[in-house]
């Protein structure tokens, strides 16, 4: 089963290239825990999902890299070409209208239908290589500004054209502190929109994975380099060939039982069906021992009702509105976007 990844922006075209880095390198590092045979049969299952045919001997990425201009891209595939590893297939770069700026809008009803065709044509034929599509995994900044709306949009593409297929976004929580001025007005417009049309969001925060990078790590100048890496490493881990592991740990000492408490999950969720184990052989890259936990639970409510609150207080004021309503985003927009979002907080405040 393949997955066809579609890096969008800035955000997404760089953390894209560390992903598939990331996932080459953990699948051609033997491991002295597996056999030869595990060894093979892994990396061809991580080949299988996420590269598609050789060319002179290289494997293509099964991904779909998509910018407003060329720079990003071109030091993308320059970075690929240059590791001598693995390279990128289908790529597209589109002109950005002068006076635009970097706008959520412009993104999302300008930016997305205008090339819309040529965006498609292009996740076609690389899903059209998959002899079995899994779905399709998006990466895109939340907050930031074109990107963004076109992610949004390009999302809502996909699910309209491959509904039966799975559509993961990973999207990046901006910092606490702020990027840009309308960060808050952008990242409504973005969850909301996904949460229509995507099937899942894998969220990082941004304060979360520079924590990571500081104490942990003990790296003094953080680079959004080093930040790309360490999620990169995360996703990579998530995205490991596993088996299901169900009914393998019933033994006493289990350090997986505490999560079979059922005082973890909402009453209406029987903790068998809330908690599943997958495993392999091998540990994520050259690690002696790894696990992932990827959970859906209250831990973002606090910061997703601080954005949607700040964002509300704007928009009270009407701030920076009229960036939005010029390419097409009405206030009725906000408005359903705000309830929709406040929903969620509510739902999930009830689990």
């Amino acid at each position: 089963m393949s997955i066809v990844t579609v890096q969008l922006g800035q955000c997404g075209n760089q953390i894209g290239f560390e992903v598939f880095d990331a996932l080459f390198i953990d699948s051609h590092c033997p491991q002295r825990l597996s056999s030869k045979r595990e060894n093979e049969a892994y990396q061809a299952s991580c080949k299988e999902r996420f590269f598609s045919e050789e060319e002179n001997g290289v494997p293509i990425a099964r991904a779909v890299l998509v910018d407003m201009e060329p720079k990003v891209i071109n030091q993308t595939l320059s970075k690929a070409a240059q590791s001598g590893r693995w390279k990128y297939g289908q790529h597209s770069s589109f002109c950005q209208k002068q006076g635009s700026g970097n706008n959520w809008a412009y993104g999302y009803s300008v930016h997305g239908p205008r090339h819309e065709e040529s965006i498609r044509n292009l996740i076609q034929k690389e899903v059209e290589k998959c002899d079995s599509l899994s779905g399709f995994f998006i990466i895109m900044s939340m907050a930031g500004g074109t990107g963004s709306g076109l992610g949004a949009f390009v999302t809502q593409n996909l699910q309209d054209q491959y509904s039966n297929s799975l559509k993961m976004n990973q999207i990046i929580w901006p910092y606490g502190t702020g990027e840009v001025i309308v960060q808050n007005y952008n990242s409504v417009l973005t969850l909301s929109h996904l949460y229509r049309s995507s099937d899942a969001l894998l969220v990082h925060e941004n304060d979360a994975v520079h924590k990571i990078c500081a104490k942990l790590m003990n790296i003094k100048q953080i680079s959004f380099s080093d930040i790309n890496q360490v999620l990169a490493h995360q996703l990579g881990s998530v995205f490991q060939p596993t088996y299901s592991a169900e009914g393998s740990f019933h033994y006493r000492r289990n350090p997986l039982e505490g999560f079979k408490d059922p005082a973890l999950y909402t009453s209406w969720l029987e903790p068998v069906n809330a908690f599943n184990v997958w495993r392999t052989q091998r540990a994520f890259s050259k690690y002696e021992k790894s696990a992932a936990l990827v959970s859906n639970s209250q831990f973002l409510v606090k910061p997703l009702d601080m954005i949607v609150g700040k964002a509300w207080n704007m928009f009270a004021s009407k701030a920076y509105v009229h960036q939005y309503t010029k390419f097409g985003i009405e206030e009725e927009d906000f408005l359903d976007s705000f309830a929709l979002l406040e929903q969620v907080v509510a739902s999930y405040c009830t689990l």
